[in-house]
This record gives C-alpha cells, structure tokens and sequence, in this order.
C-alpha cells in the first residue's frame, strides 16, 4: 500500500535542514537505502524549503577572493585541496536535497535522479571527510566559499534555470578540472585520494547528465530550443564568460551537444 511508504519530499526537506555534516550525509544515505528497499511516495504539496540549508557553524564561508591560495606546505600539504573538494559535496548533498524539497510536479523519475545524486553526493563526502581525518584534519578546519550556494538561490524560483547553470555550469566544471587535481596529488604520493576522485569523476559525469536530461525535458515542456535557451542564460547569469579548458569527452558523455560545447569553447 502507497500509505506505509516514505514521503520522500518530505523526508529529503528533513535531511536537507540537518546542520551537523557527518549526520546529513549519514541520513540521505539511509534515505535512499529505506526508499531503495520500502519504496517511496512522492507527494507534490509546496513545502517550507529555506533559503538556505542546515549547514555547521564551520567551515567559515568568505568571499573568493578572500580564500588563501591552495599550495602544499609542510604543515598541511595537499589538505587544503581535499578540504576544498569535501566542501564541494556537502553543498552537491544539499543541492541534490533541494531538488527533491523544492520543485513540485516533476515527474516520478525527477525525484528518483536526485534521490541517487544526493545518495552518491553523501558518499563522496564521506570518503573525502574520512581522509581529512586519517591526516589529522576535519571538515570545517579551513575557510570555504559559498559560490555553488548563491548560484542555487538565484535558481529557487525554477527547476529550469537551476538544472541549466547547477549541474551543466558549476558541476560540470568539476568534470574539466578533476584530472587536474588527480595529477597534483598524484604527483604528492596521495594515492588514496587520487582512487576517491576517480569515483567522484566517474559518478559526477552521470550527475550531469541527470541535470541535462531534465533541462532538456524542461525546454520540452516550455516549447523552447535547448541550445538557445542555455547559452542565453549563460550570457543572463555569467556574462557568456564560462571559463575553460573543457574536458570534452566528459562533457559529451554527460549530454553536452556539439553545438553547445563549439559555443563554449568560442565564449571562453
């Protein structure tokens, strides 16, 4: 019977208000585990979704700029980095919550796709927030930025704009830059992490896949042509300035068109 199932919109919007890290990605993971063996009901009732998730008191969030540069020391070595990319997936767990809480009347399979990103978001920061530990370190130790966030704000009033410019934009740039980072810690000897990003890199290509399959069922719906109506938001929300280098092959195998990635490349 439907009524013994989880509400899972309800239950994620539970999750998402979590402040303490380590215990919100402990609940979405179980979230997912009981809707994977329970099943789940998804009523389509507005809810009281902040503005802002439940988050900890730390890490300090400042300004960009204001970040000091990431380079290996004797004190900390590659930590900085690691701690930068847990980052990254806490918020990756809050947007993929957000989803969920946030925009009603999707379809069945909408709600399923960010159930497994918040899922597998919640792993990547657990395994990125165990290794902080087993060098001495933990997540909130250094400052942060709340970039990925603010974009998610200027996206709460439409689940169009925020699967165009969250996943397609600031996601799929972890997809351009985490060879990178595999390299330089490579290069360290930090070979546990190198094994984690290469799990964050495989699973992140589907996450941005999921964000074009549904920007793409959006423009559908809206009668409007995909190609246009991403570039015309990136020239609303980024100036058309997206930075480069693009990891291509990752890009196509996340749904990226041809037409879009020569736009790219050309705006760069």
């Amino acid at each position: 019977m439907v009524d013994s199932k989880i509400d899972l919109r309800a239950r994620a919007l539970e999750c998402l208000l979590i402040n303490d890290a380590s215990e919100k990605a402990q609940q979405t993971r179980q979230l997912a585990a009981e809707c994977h063996q329970h099943g789940y009901s998804i009523a389509h009732q507005p809810l009281p979704v902040p503005v802002n998730p439940g988050r900890p008191d730390k890490p300090q969030l400042v300004s960009p700029r204001d970040l000091p540069r990431r380079r290996n020391n004797q004190q900390t070595g590659h930590t900085t980095l690691i701690h930068a990319i847990c980052h990254i997936e806490f918020n990756a767990i809050n947007l993929a919550l957000d989803a969920i809480a946030r925009f009603t009347n999707m379809p069945d399979d909408f709600y399923r796709d960010w159930l497994q990103v918040a899922d597998e978001e919640a792993k990547h920061f657990s395994m990125l927030s165990a290794h902080l530990q087993q060098a001495g370190y933990a997540y909130g130790d250094f400052p942060a930025h709340d970039g990925l966030w603010e974009m998610a704000r200027k996206t709460h009033h439409d689940p169009l704009t925020r699967m165009a410019l969250v996943p397609r934009v600031l996601e799929a740039r972890g997809l351009d830059v985490t060879p990178g980072m595999m390299n330089k810690l490579r290069a360290s000897g930090d070979l546990a992490a190198v094994e984690i990003l290469e799990v964050i890199l495989r699973e992140e290509i589907g996450h941005v896949s999921i964000g074009t399959r549904w920007f793409n069922y959006l423009c559908d719906q809206r009668d409007l042509e995909p190609t246009h109506t991403f570039t015309s938001l990136l020239k609303t929300y980024f100036n058309g300035e997206i930075r480069g280098p693009f990891h291509i092959e990752a890009r196509k195998q996340a749904g990226f068109t041809n037409a879009e990635l020569d736009w790219l490349e050309s705006n760069r």
